[in-house]
């Protein structure tokens, strides 16, 4: 199995701070964001590398960083060969370059670059190989609905399978939200290219992609019970240095 970490996005409502700095290596305590997944994956057995998508603008200070931290895994860098936020590739792009550049055919673990949660993979992964071959996401339960605006929000039925999913609702049905948290098993990543082929289609947030994709082959959802934060603007980081730095 190959992990793969999102981390070629801009993070433009961060800024200043992400001005000239990526998301995924601001601290939280004493670490980049991005250490706090990679020492969740460095624990999983069946993974044998663990991928890193970043863009022009940050590849360097991915490559420092790469070169100071101690994996147990062979980590591999990938520049998606954009430069700004006009002209990113979007996490479901991204996600297919590297598909394609890697050539990949082995089953694919994907975590966004600034989800912060404080539990392991091994219950989310028993889940997905319980479901398999069928994708498998992470699910937060953000209990107020007034928050889920910002997130794509799932609703499940009683086998935990995805029956209904829209990215950012304004009228929202759940309280339950994706977590930048997907299982891809290898006979499912075709369909990736089958998305990026549809004209019309999406490219900025895989709460897209997962709609789509569950219209076409069953999808589950593994509801985490933990602390998680999606650190998309300086008050999600503001308190996840307060909650994590303890």
């Amino acid at each position: 199995m190959k992990a793969l970490i999102l981390a070629a996005g801009y993070a433009v409502r961060l800024y200043p701070l992400t001005r000239r700095y990526p998301k995924p290596l601001l601290p939280i305590g004493r670490k980049p964001i991005i250490n706090y997944i990679l020492d969740k994956l460095n624990v999983i057995d069946t993974i044998d590398e663990i991928i890193i998508v970043t863009n022009s603008k940050f590849i360097l200070q991915f490559k420092k960083w790469s070169e100071r931290v101690k994996s147990k895994k062979p980590l591999s860098l990938i520049d998606d060969l954009t430069s700004s936020n006009l002209d990113r590739r979007g996490a479901i792009g991204d996600l297919y370059f590297v598909i394609e550049q890697k050539r990949l055919r082995d089953d694919l673990l994907v975590v966004g670059g600034d989800n912060l949660f404080d539990r392991d993979l091994k219950g989310f992964l028993d889940f997905a190989r319980s479901r398999s071959p069928n994708p498998v996401i992470g699910v937060y339960d953000i209990k107020t609905p007034k928050r889920t605006n910002r997130y794509g929000v799932v609703k499940l039925n009683n086998n935990n399978r995805i029956i209904d999913f829209k990215e950012k609702p304004k009228v929202p049905f759940s309280t339950l939200v994706a977590m930048c948290l997907y299982y891809f098993p290898k006979g499912k990543l075709r369909l990736a290219r089958e998305y990026m082929s549809i004209k019309g289609h999406r490219r900025d947030a895989t709460g897209f992609y997962i709609n789509w994709l569950r219209k076409r082959t069953s999808v589950y959802g593994f509801v985490f019970d933990c602390r998680w934060f999606d650190i998309g603007d300086r008050g999600f980081y503001r308190k996840a240095q307060e909650s994590f730095s303890k």
